[in-house]
């Protein structure tokens, strides 16, 4: 979709330096980028391609303007500019409303008229699909689930027994909502199995990536608040709580009825414990171990995750030094206990 410089500068909020009547074709990287593309700087360790860019224009920030020999949109966040820009140049394509003939939908199933059910798609019995939602080939919606309006299921998503979806939900493929969650108890040495007997709510805005599990609640809900970003691969037990707008990176497991507050960043591989609160507004960095409650605002790593990681990146520094710092105390120790030493310690 080609828009002008002055088109996207209106609607991303940017100072334009340049031809508005430029034409732009899409996005590109300052490395890649042709004299159709549009371009962005956000970090700063890229500066350097601004000289060498063909981009058309390039978003940058005030102080990177003067060395862009391109057509600038000088905004205060380059980055964000870029997401409002990439999302008016690629919209999502339309569909066509309807049932494909290979899909299989309950008697009782109620679909809004303008959505789009797509082939193998499996709807249970009570099932409720919301306006201009799109179902993808092979996703299964079990029975008695919900899904609200303008969400998008890709190709086999599977949403099981009660599973409450809102609205303008994505949910990636080979995501499975409402597995039962791990809930075992010991008979006599053997495993008992603990019916899962709650549900999962998706409320609304949320992104679930590809291969993540939402396990089902064991009495309660699991419930994932809106706004929430989900990465791919990500496993989440029963009975957690996510908070609004919390983004969870690649990996990450987390432990039954564990609650994350709102806003929270979690990096990617982190493990974090059951039945542990984490306040609003904390980061834990990639990899990190988190055993107890973080009770205030702020960034943690390591494993288990300590209060500063500024402490923490100090001692892996130092970790590095350990087998020298080690020889070196070994030397002085093995010094010290020499006759000619104890001779000289005793004057």
């Amino acid at each position: 979709m080609a828009l002008t410089l002055g088109e996207i500068a209106a609607n991303i909020d940017a100072e334009l330096q340049g031809d508005p009547t430029r034409a732009i074709a899409n996005i590109a990287a300052l490395h890649r980028a042709g004299s159709e593309h549009l371009s962005f700087l956000a970090n700063r360790r890229y500066r350097g391609l601004l000289k060498t860019t063909r981009a058309a224009a390039v978003i940058v920030a005030a102080a990177d303007a003067p060395a862009c020999p391109a057509a600038r949109l000088i905004c205060d966040d380059p980055y964000l500019a870029y997401a409002k820009a990439a999302r008016l140049l690629n919209p999502e394509a339309g569909f066509e409303p309807g049932v494909h003939p290979a899909a299989t939908v309950a008697a009782d199933a109620r679909l809004a008229p303008d959505c789009l059910v797509g082939p193998q798609v499996v709807v249970g019995r009570g099932a409720v699909i919301g306006a201009r939602t799109r179902i993808d080939p092979g996703c299964v919606i079990d029975e008695q689930v919900s899904i609200g309006a303008d969400c998008r299921l890709r190709a086999g998503a599977t949403l099981l027994r009660g599973a409450r979806v809102g609205d303008r939900v994505v949910i990636f493929p080979g995501a499975v909502i409402g597995a039962d969650g791990y809930g075992f108890a010991q008979d006599g040495g053997k495993w008992l199995k603990i019916p899962q007997l709650g549900g999962v709510v998706i409320e609304d805005d949320v992104e679930i990536g590809a291969n993540t599990t939402i396990d089902r609640g064991a009495l309660g809900d699991t419930v994932i608040e809106a706004g929430v970003k989900i990465d791919n691969q990500v496993q989440i037990g029963h009975n957690v709580r996510v908070g609004a707008h919390t983004a969870i990176a690649g990996a990450v497991a987390i432990a039954g009825s564990a609650k994350l507050g709102r806003r929270c960043q979690i990096g990617g591989a982190c493990a974090i414990n059951g039945h542990i609160e984490i306040a609003d507004d904390v980061t834990i960095t990639g990899m990190s171990g988190v055993a107890n409650d973080i009770k205030q605002a702020g960034v943690y790593s390591g494993a288990p995750a300590i209060t500063s990681n500024l402490t923490w990146r100090k001692n892996m520094a130092r970790f590095k030094q350990l087998d020298q710092l080690a020889r070196r105390l070994f030397a002085l120790e093995r010094g010290a206990s020499t006759p000619a030493s104890r001779e000289q310690g005793h004057g």
